[in-house]
């Protein structure tokens, strides 16, 4: 299908022009006294206007679809997500002018939904997270319009050798840092499409940098970075919204990764939960998911003898689980008791083991 050349342009335009008002995520030293010479650092992606990693990919994946001639003046855009990507390409949908479905699971935290709906998209509900991508294809079909994917597109949409995507604004963020080139930079997948792109970048810029990727439970993606069976598939969703799929995503490259591990989700909660005291605000689940991972690492350096510096990410807001996540009774029935966790992590900042 044709689209009017002058009228893409001018979208990439808006696109381009919203990103230079935009100023890079921070990168946040935490203070851990008992790892004398291991250093952890949380990018801050909640800062976006979005307020998640996701905006990154939603700007990709826009500008993506417009080169490739896939969205014209008149294109419903359609997304299969569990929150945050649709929230910021619904953002993109009306800085462009154009409708937004977002293919949800029914069980999607409401505060996604409601933000979703303030960039003027709406969300179209399903009952099995396996559903979203069969659902978001035929609404496409039906309605005319474009299905983005970002489980297929989110690796090939961003510049992994730099442009300032995320692993290159890590690396020069790190450069007056004690140890400017990380030992680790650990990441959890929900697309794929993030562990991708720093992956390939610490290659192509040839760093002795580690990528460790954590997955929750529920997910099939540990799995297949064992097996490589792309026959995977999971029962259920992930409980760690964002991250976590119940089956193999294009976008998911399991060879750029040095290292994989399952993060009990009990372990996740506990650890934003735990955050919270060290930063004073809260982060989304994905973050404890990630940072679980960070200690578990930062111990087993300081087994070892080594320093050195290990990043990761702040993946969004805690305040858009205020009902689930940081909520003690949802905690209860759909995690489990947490409070082993807790002591353990106590016992962390103390000691520097996990014990």
């Amino acid at each position: 299908m044709s689209h009017d050349p002058q009228w893409i342009n001018n979208a990439i335009r808006k696109i381009e022009a919203d990103f230079q008002r935009s100023a890079d995520t921070h990168l946040i030293k935490l203070d851990i006294p008992a790892l004398d010479g291991i250093d952890i650092y949380l990018k801050d992606e909640s800062t976006h206007p979005t307020g998640s990693l996701k905006h990154r990919l939603a700007r990709s994946l826009f500008l993506y679809a417009l080169c490739n001639g896939w969205i014209g003046e008149d294109t419903t855009i359609i997304e299969s997500s569990s929150g945050s990507t649709a929230v910021s390409e619904a953002y993109f949908a009306r800085l462009l002018g154009l409708p937004f479905i977002a293919v949800v699971p029914r069980k999607t935290a409401q505060k996604k939904i409601e933000q979703i709906e303030f960039y003027g998209g709406r969300a179209h509900f399903v009952d099995s997270p396996a559903a979203i991508y069969d659902e978001s294809r035929r609404l496409a079909k039906e309605l005319n319009g474009h299905y983005m994917d970002q489980f297929t597109f989110a690796e090939r949409a961003t510049d992994w050798r730099g442009n300032n995507n995320i692993a290159n604004s890590i690396f020069e963020q790190m450069e007056l840092e004690a140890h400017p080139i990380p030992s680790w930079i650990v990441m959890s997948p929900g697309t794929g499409g993030t562990s991708a792109t720093i992956g390939r970048y610490i290659r192509y810029q040839m760093h002795p940098t580690k990528l460790c990727v954590v997955d929750p439970e529920n997910s099939v993606f540990h799995d297949y970075y064992k097996t490589r069976d792309l026959s995977l598939t999971g029962e259920c969703g992930s409980r760690i919204e964002g991250i976590g799929r119940p089956r193999v995503e294009p976008s998911f490259i399991p060879d750029v990764i040095d290292q994989m591990r399952t993060i009990p989700d009990a372990a996740s909660i506990a650890t934003v939960h735990w955050l919270e005291k060290l930063l004073g605000r809260k982060a989304g689940a994905s973050t404890g998911t990630n940072l679980y991972g960070v200690l578990q690492l930062a111990c087993e350096m300081k087994a070892r003898g080594e320093k050195g510096s290990i990043v990761t990410l702040l993946c969004d807001s805690g305040e858009r689980y205020l009902d689930t996540y940081f909520n003690a009774e949802w905690v209860k029935e759909n995690i489990g008791d947490i409070s082993g966790y807790l002591e353990q992590l106590t016992h962390f900042e103390q000691t520097g083991t996990l014990g």
